[in-house]
């Protein structure tokens, strides 16, 4: 007899599991304690918040963290392997700096999941929940901003490129008030060696435009939105905009991110180090802005999905770029104190095939693939798990995005399994499936 389940694949049993207190309500002891529990994960916390480094496209993994030089022709792949600063573990010729920061990250080499498709697949790496018709979820980002305070005047949550999926790094189910700040500018230096102009979307005034202006102008639209909120029997999307729109005019009034994207306070040398372009100017105004009190950080680059010319694109372009900006911010972070303070995630969507397609590129492969962890209390020089002789599949110590999500969490502090509600009212685990791997922290 088929086990019964719900539209999102529920099995009866797991009611049994999670409990009846999220569906009927909690009583006020058992809220007292739930909050308390919580207070308690806030001061074990170890991290104060993440940097994001997301690699579009899904990244071929196994000709960066996970070599096979022992496999067949036709999937070790062109690349030889280099040793790193941790005995036994090697990476590929063309991460030679990242090489030299190995003993402070953790690889996951046994991370797999099913979804072999950009858009879901994104979505399940970027928000810890598989992806489902019936709810929208929040991204980790999202959730940091509703789950984590920060300072009058900071954003909680900022985004430099949107990724691949429109909704991944978006706040679902929370709302308009969790969506992330969105970057706009970048690139490399301008002239002379000088840093590129970025801003947040939205929350730039327009030149000549002064905050005095904007006050007056704002207690006119508080007096268009009064009624316009009458008329909205529901109000959900109203509030959540007044929240974010009230989050805008806080940092409008505050200098600190306009400091943390002021990337000419940075020494030269720092900022040729994070490498001389978009990505790498992006990477570094990321660590300025955790240091001001973001929570948040998304950075995206593109170019990983390498169908074809996969080792020439890597070799060229790719790994380069990566390896110069990854362990700069890794060292950094390191040399300023800030590492353990704050988590660095570097990953894509999924992995690509073990075998090489007749134009010399990978496949989308999601049934293994590695990431990287760095800080926040995560092991140093830590290889976690292996896959089998060809690339195909853990080894040992499977895991999957939900298990690395609600490891993050954990480290944040906050309970991977606490419980949100919908607009509607219905409860909603964090990372319904996915559990703390206990061996990825030190």
């Amino acid at each position: 007899m088929f086990p019964k389940r719900d539209c999102e694949g529920f099995h009866r049993r797991d009611f049994l599991q999670i409990g009846s207190a999220g569906l009927l309500g909690l009583t006020l002891p058992q809220l007292l304690r739930s909050e308390a529990r919580a207070a308690e994960d806030r001061k074990k916390a170890r991290a104060k918040g993440v940097i994001l480094v997301w690699l579009a496209g899904g990244p071929a993994t196994i000709d960066m963290w996970d070599n096979k030089p022992d496999a067949p022709d036709g999937i070790r792949g062109e690349f030889k392997s280099i040793d790193t600063k941790v005995p036994g573990v090697q990476f590929s010729e063309h991460l030679p700096k990242m090489a030299g920061v190995a003993d402070k990250i953790t690889v996951v080499r046994s991370l797999a999941h099913t979804i072999p498709s950009h858009g879901p697949g994104t979505v399940f790496m970027t928000t810890g929940n598989k992806p489902t018709a019936a709810l929208q979820y929040p991204s980790l980002g999202s959730l940091c901003a509703k789950l984590l305070s920060v300072e009058k005047g900071v954003p909680p949550y900022v985004s430099f490129q949107d990724l691949r999926n429109g909704t991944a790094g978006g706040a679902g189910y929370l709302g308009a008030a969790y969506n992330p700040f969105g970057v706009e500018g970048g690139g490399g230096g301008g002239k002379n060696g000088a840093p590129p102009n970025m801003r947040v979307r939205g929350i730039t005034l327009p030149q000549g435009f002064t905050l005095e202006e904007l006050e007056k102008r704002d207690k006119l639209l508080a007096g268009f939105d009064k009624g316009f909120k009458e008329l909205d029997e529901k109000g959900n999307l109203v509030e959540g905009l007044d929240a974010f729109h009230k989050q805008a005019l806080d940092i409008l009034r505050s200098d600190r991110t306009k400091k943390a994207f002021d990337l000419a306070q940075e020494k030269p040398a720092v900022r040729e180090g994070y490498g001389n372009n978009a990505f790498g100017q992006g990477v570094l105004a990321a660590r300025r802005l955790i240091e001001a009190g973001v929570r948040f950080v998304t950075i995206s680059t593109g170019g990983w999905d390498t169908h074809a010319q996969n080792f020439n694109n890597l070799k060229t372009k790719l790994l380069p770029n990566l390896d110069t900006t990854l362990s700069a911010l890794i060292a950094d972070l390191d040399n300023r104190g800030l590492l353990d303070s704050t988590i660095v995630l570097c990953a894509g969507e999924f992995g690509r095939t073990p075998k090489i397609n007749k134009n010399t590129g990978r496949d989308h492969w999601a049934r293994s693939m590695a990431c990287v962890l760095a800080g926040g209390g995560f092991r140093r020089g830590y290889v976690h798990g292996s896959t089998d002789a060809s690339g195909t599949a853990p080894a040992t110590e499977p895991c999957t995005p939900d298990d690395i999500a609600a490891t993050i969490f954990t480290q944040l502090g906050i309970d991977p399994h606490l419980e949100l509600q919908t607009p509607t009212g219905r409860p909603v685990q964090l990372f319904r499936e996915g559990k703390a791997i206990e061996k990825l922290v030190a």
